[in-house]
């Protein structure tokens, strides 16, 4: 048995537009301490695992080589697909490379995690609940009342629901209640257990992705194959239905850094300039100045600006998405 760190690396980080692109998203962005979220997330989770698996696409499979290289990392198996299916679909990728009695240990890319002995004890604790058959997750003890996530609610390890991100007004009620963690989209469970409880909810995704994996040209998928694939979320496919689900209540600081407000805080903590109203510009060294207005972030790049209220860091995906039907050139 050995236990493997899958790492996910599809998405294309559209609430961090113009900084991430299709062609270069925001895990590969050398924009903390030096390196990349990728990076930090490769040598954060080597300690407790024996081998790592990344399932990226065609658009930054490259990327992620690079970044391994970087930290000295020569032995890994990649799975490369021709189009991001969801993560039910990934992960099951990576169970087919696996041995069943192996222990998944499903970790973003993308995510900014203080790995110190807080964040030792909860993986531990995974592998252990692993080990012994449960499909388990991760909660984060929420710090506020984000209205971005999704939440769980939960007894201890005991699972009693999954809460789509909340308006305002549920996100403080959560808070209040105590029993509520942020979902942190990080997983572990023996290959196979995933893989019979995916079969049980959804067959048919199953059935395609097996069909495309057997079918493959090596670590590369096929497009046409692929896109017969149900996408559909692992939350969806198996968390929330699966009756051998535990979660593991965790303290350790985190982000997914999903969001230039998250940005800004990262960037805040570490001594990125900012005027006396709270205003940022990331992404320029011009100097720069804001006149009646306050926490608005400037973003520049090569071809795009973008001006944001801080309040409104996820509604970038918006724009994300009507330039890729208006400009696709600009997010590619």
């Amino acid at each position: 048995m050995k236990i493997i760190n899958v790492i996910l690396s599809g998405g294309v980080g559209s609430r961090l537009w113009p900084l991430s692109r299709k062609s270069r998203p925001k895990q590969y962005l050398p924009i903390f301490d030096g390196e990349t979220l990728f990076q930090k997330t490769a040598a954060r989770n080597i300690k407790f695992c024996d081998e790592i698996v990344v399932v990226g696409n065609q658009d930054n499979y490259l990327l992620s080589r690079k970044d391994l290289e970087k930290l000295d990392i020569k032995k890994y198996t990649e799975i490369i697909e021709a189009s991001p299916r969801n993560t039910a679909a990934a992960i099951a990728f990576a169970a087919f490379a696996a041995n069943p009695a192996d222990i998944l240990f499903v970790t973003p890319s993308d995510h900014l995690i203080n790995s110190g002995d807080k964040y030792a004890e909860s993986v531990n604790r995974a592998i252990d609940l692993a080990k012994a058959g449960y499909i388990v997750t991760f909660g984060l003890k929420p710090t506020y009342p984000e209205t971005g996530f999704g939440y769980i609610e939960s007894e201890g390890e005991i699972v009693r629901g999954f809460h789509e991100k909340p308006n305002l007004e549920d996100a403080n009620q959560f808070i209040a209640s105590g029993n509520y963690f942020w979902n942190s989209g990080m997983f572990c469970f023996p290959a196979g257990a995933f893989l019979s409880e995916l079969e049980k909810y959804e067959p048919e995704l199953l059935e395609a992705a097996q069909h495309t994996y057997r079918n493959s040209d090596g670590s590369a998928l096929g497009l046409d194959l692929s896109l017969k694939i149900p996408s559909i979320s692992v939350d969806y496919a198996v968390m929330e239905r699966t009756e051998k689900i535990r979660m593991v209540p965790s303290d350790f600081e985190w982000s997914d850094m999903g969001s230039f407000e998250s940005i800004y805080d990262y960037l805040d903590s570490h001594g990125h300039p900012k005027d006396s109203n709270g205003n940022m510009c990331i992404g320029t060294q011009v100097h720069w100045e804001f006149l009646g207005v306050e926490n608005t972030i400037l973003i520049q790049t090569e071809d795009a600006i973008l001006v944001l209220k801080k309040e409104n860091a996820q509604d970038v995906k918006k724009i994300f998405e009507r330039l890729e039907k208006e400009k696709p050139e600009l997010v590619s």
